[in-house]
Formats: structure tokens, C-alpha cells, sequence
């Protein structure tokens, strides 16, 4: 009886070596290659053996025109799994913190966070600021301008702003507005916007006696959907043009499908939603959320880009991307905003 098939030992050590390989060559990778280069000169015949064993679990693949191996995405993602990060070089690390350290505003940090991971991986940097609604307001100002329309201004901790103009039913006294502005910042600052907005809608609808003058102004305002201009999110990205290098088969139509996948930013933003939920996370393969980019990985992780605004980071690339250079440098981009966070 055949005894069954464990990706263990001499098995693991066989796809590590081709999954190294294709990474630095993009070339199939045949068992004299494999042979050759470990210590105990395994047979080629042997490591074909070993290779044919992997192609039958789904580990590999066999160009038709090639006697090489080529690793699937399940090999990859069983690569990283053992994978051993090592530290950022000091070289690398000081690129980072002078980029980050010349950010001064939330934009900046944004934008010099994309730079900085696509310049170091030479793949596809993102940065993103999550919707308003998950940061903390600070504090929100009305202003009349006439014609029934009413300036809303949202500040956020980090110094996150959103305008919004409203157009409501009837004209309301700049002294009013005052009295909201008064209210909601002393009531709810402090409080994650989506909660705010939640809230004033169940005292709007409990109608407490001692606010319905305020309640009644905020319903116009609630009805306009003044607390809705925390929907947007704010991302940037750098390198999109590395997402076409190291992938071998790119007709135009794929290619197609990639500009459209970048040009769609809210699909993007879900896309870091759900792939990213910790600390740290990967996803081989993203072609449940862009059909067009199966071939591709996501290596990325949840920090604040400012104290109380959360956001996250993430380089994006073809599979063959060399991964402990790409999960070294967002691991430390992202140790550098929490600790940031943590003295504040």
C-alpha cells in the first residue's frame, strides 16, 4: 500500500526550492535544477518522482512545451505559510521613516505610504483611509449660506475634514445652527461617527421633551443626510504599472481587466476590507474579487495612518513577488503608525 502523500521533509524542502526559483526566474523549474542545488545531490530522478507526487496534490503545473514545474497558487500560499520574515535592512528601514517623517498631514501620510512600499517592492503600493464613519469625531460646525442651503463641516481626530452642503426645507437662523453645532459637539465628540449618527437618530425618535427644539432643527439636517458625508474613502495608490511585470501570460485583455480593477476604487477599498482583518494578512490569488487577477497576491495590514483614523496599507502584485521582502517592508510601515499611535 502506498502510504500517503505529506508535505513534510525532503516534499517541502523540493517545493520551497521551486517556488524560490520561479520567483527569481519566472522559468519552469526542472529536477536537475532542484537536484543540483541541494546538499545531499538528490537524484533528478528521485526529485521527479517528488515533483510528480506535488503536480498530482495540486501543487504544481506542467507547461506542455516545458519538462519543468510550475508552482500553483496553492503552492504559494503554502510557501508563505512556512515562511521565516526576516527584519527590514537598516538601508530600507531609513527610506521609510525619512518619507514618513517628511508626511505632516494625513494626505501625505497616505501618499507617502504608497510611495515608499512601491519603491521598495517594485509592485503595486495602496494606502487607504477607511470611511469617516470609523473615526472619531472631533468636531462639527453649520454655517448658513443662504437659499436654504447649509454648510456642514466634519472634523475628525487626525484632522480629517469632510465639507457637505445641504439643501433643506426651511431656512434655518445662523443662532440655531449654533445651538446644533453646541450640541452634537458636546454630546458626541469623542464618539466614532457611525455611533453619532446612530444615536441622534434614536433621540430624533424617542423625541425627548428637553431637546425638541435641537431635535427638531437636526431632523431637517438628518434628513438631508448631514452625518451620510462619511461615506467616501481615501486611498492612493503608486506602481500600478509593475502589476504587468512578472507575469507571463498578459494579453490585452487582461491587461483590460486590470485598468478597469484599479479604476473601480470602492471594489478596491472591499477588496482591502476583506482581505485584511489583523495585523498582518496575504491572499494568494484574487480572482474571487477581479476575475482577471487570479495570478495575483495582496500582502497588507490594518494600522491607524493617523491616531484615532484607520486605514490600512498593502502592496499588490503578480504571485511571483519575493515575499519576504514585500511582508518585511508593510510589516514595518505598519509598526511605524502604531507606534506613532501609541505615544499619541
Amino acid at each position: 500500500m502506498a502510504r500517503p502523500f505529506s508535505l513534510t521533509g525532503r516534499n517541502l524542502e523540493i517545493l520551497s526550492a521551486i517556488v524560490k526559483s520561479y520567483i527569481a526566474t519566472g522559468e519552469p523549474v526542472g529536477s536537475k535544477y532542484v537536484s543540483g542545488k541541494r546538499k545531499d545531490r538528490l537524484s533528478p530522478a528521485s526529485i521527479r518522482n517528488v515533483m510528480a507526487e506535488l503536480e498530482e496534490q495540486g501543487y504544481l503545473s506542467h507547461p506542455h512545451t516545458s519538462a519543468g514545474r510550475v508552482p500553483t497558487g496553492k503552492a504559494f500560499r503554502e510557501y508563505v505559510e512556512h515562511l521565516s520574515t526576516p527584519r527590514l535592512n537598516p538601508n530600507d528601514a531609513g527610506f521609510i521613516q525619512d518619507n514618513l517623517d517628511q508626511a505632516t498631514t494625513l494626505e501625505e501620510r497616505l501618499g507617502r505610504s504608497s510611495h515608499v512600499l512601491a519603491a521598495l517592492t517594485r509592485q503595486m503600493g495602496v494606502a487607504v483611509v477607511a470611511p469617516l464613519a470609523q473615526s472619531v469625531l472631533e468636531r462639527v460646525q453649520f454655517t448658513r449660506l443662504g437659499d436654504h442651503r447649509i454648510l456642514v463641516v466634519l472634523v475628525a481626530r487626525g484632522d480629517v475634514v469632510r465639507h457637505r452642503i445641504l439643501r433643506v426645507a426651511e431656512e434655518i437662523r445662523p443662532e440655531e445652527l449654533e445651538r446644533l453645532a453646541n450640541y452634537v459637539n458636546r454630546e458626541f465628540a469623542g464618539w466614532p461617527l457611525a455611533a453619532v449618527r446612530g444615536e441622534i437618530r434614536q433621540r430624533i425618535r424617542v423625541e425627548r421633551a428637553e431637546f425638541d427644539a435641537i431635535l427638531s432643527r437636526l431632523r431637517l439636517l438628518c434628513a438631508q443626510g448631514f452625518l451620510n458625508a462619511d461615506t467616501d474613502a481615501q486611498i492612493c495608490l503608486e506602481g500600478a504599472p509593475n502589476l504587468v511585470v512578472g507575469v507571463e501570460i498578459l494579453d490585452g485583455g487582461r491587461v483590460r481587466q486590470l485598468l478597469q480593477a484599479l479604476e473601480d476604487k470602492e471594489k478596491l477599498i472591499q477588496l482591502l476590507d476583506e482581505c485584511i482583518r489583523g495585523d498582518m494578512a496575504v491572499r494568494i490569488g484574487l480572482g474571487e474579487t477581479y476575475p482577471g487577477m487570479q495570478d495575483y497576491a495582496l500582502i497588507g495590514a490594518a494600522c491607524e495612518l493617523e491616531p484615532g483614523v484607520p486605514g490600512r496599507i498593502a502592496v499588490i502584485g503578480p504571485m511571483r513577488m519575493p515575499y519576504e521582502r514585500v511582508i518585511s517592508a508593510v510589516a514595518h510601515v505598519a509598526s511605524l503608525f502604531r507606534h506613532l499611535s501609541d505615544v499619541n
